[in-house]
């Protein structure tokens, strides 16, 4: 099956710029796309400084929805919004004050990756972080997603008026422009080695005053994983057998630790994927609800990506409900949390009361 590469390198312009991120991307596009992705054949998408983090959620999300393999290859900056304090990738027009509205929120990575099937993609990262971002990296893993292979490093600020080369990428580039791509974890210790060695030598920016890198290394889920399981069900067409396991481990969460616990809330978000997989819409958008009510009512705010994710999720899906009844009913639901739910984007509320209308005239 042909793969997916999604080559992606941001950072800001002018002073608040701490990596050439873009640099990287000539000799990224130097190998041939079967090597960047492991497979006979390849699409590579490239975005390059991109502006606008909805646009980069497009093509995110286009690859994401991709059948086969995919590797995301992403260079570039991390930066704290000063509102909810989650780490983003800087884009071009970023600025500090700025980071909410034209950075790229990481758990919108994460998100749209979680629905792709357990073990098909691997990311590889070098990214930089300000002295605020480093500090938090330093109480809290950067949380690319429990279903990805996650190599690469994330690296301290550079010293004062220096912008940094993306290092760690680079090597990574320069062993596949060999022709072999090693499995993942080999290509990461290569990578590693190459660029401690150029580091003594005096030519990476990969080190500054605060410390080492922060090396990261997930391989991602193990055989037998109940993930992996799931996911080769619903491959192969058993969407009641993926439930039912499903439902199992949801069960087993919530006598454990409680039904609105991360651990069976996540079942419950299993769930709601499944069913969209199995082409049922109102469970799905009926399962985001019940995530995003006990994520409210177990305290945590409207703001928070978890629940912003899972109301949006949900209106997605109740745009898919083609019963008149059961778009009513779940509409009303929905529009009752969208009133505490915003979300990021204007005008969703709205939207479904405008829905709604529409629908109540159907009779």
């Amino acid at each position: 099956m042909p793969g997916t590469v999604l080559l992606l390198a941001a950072s800001p312009v002018g002073r608040g710029c701490l990596v050439d991120a873009a640099s990287v991307l000539p000799v990224l596009a130097a190998v041939p796309p079967a090597v960047l992705s492991g497979t006979d054949t390849a699409n590579v998408v490239e975005l390059a400084d991109p502006l606008e983090p909805q646009a980069v959620l497009t093509r995110l999300r286009a690859a994401a929805a991709a059948p086969g393999p995919l590797t995301v290859y992403v260079a570039g900056q991390l930066q704290l919004d000063r509102r909810q304090r989650l780490p983003h990738l800087a884009l071009a027009r970023t600025t500090p004050a700025t980071v909410r509205y034209t950075a790229l929120p990481w758990h919108w990575i994460r998100e749209e990756l979680r629905l792709r099937p357990s073990g098909a993609t691997t990311l590889l990262l070098d990214l930089h972080a300000d002295q605020e971002t480093w500090q938090w990296l330093r109480a809290n893993p950067l949380d690319s997603g429990r279903n990805n292979a996650v190599y690469g490093r994330v690296a301290p600020p550079p010293s004062r008026r220096t912008v940094a080369t993306p290092s760690y990428m680079r090597a990574v580039a320069t062993i596949l422009r060999s022709g072999h791509r090693p499995p993942p974890d080999q290509l990461h210790e290569q990578a590693l080695a190459r660029g401690a060695a150029e580091g003594a030598g005096g030519r990476t920016g990969s080190v500054g005053s605060t410390g080492a890198d922060l090396v990261l290394t997930a391989p991602g889920p193990v055989a037998g994983d109940p993930h992996a399981v799931i996911a080769a069900a619903v491959q192969s067409g058993r969407h009641a057998d993926a439930d039912a396991l499903a439902a199992r481990h949801e069960r087993a969460a919530a006598d454990a630790h409680g039904p609105a616990s991360e651990d069976a809330l996540h079942w419950t978000e299993v769930r709601a994927d499944l069913a969209m997989f199995a082409g049922d819409p109102a469970r799905s958008c009926r399962a985001w609800l019940t995530v995003a009510e006990a994520r409210l009512g177990a305290g945590q705010p409207p703001q928070a990506p978890a629940v912003e994710a899972a109301v949006d999720r949900a209106h997605h899906q109740w745009g898919q409900v083609r019963d008149a009844g059961r778009a009513r009913e779940l509409g009303a639901a929905l529009a009752a949390l969208r009133g505490r739910v915003p979300g990021p984007r204007e005008g969703a509320l709205d939207h479904v009361q405008r829905e709604l209308s529409r629908l109540q005239t159907q009779g």
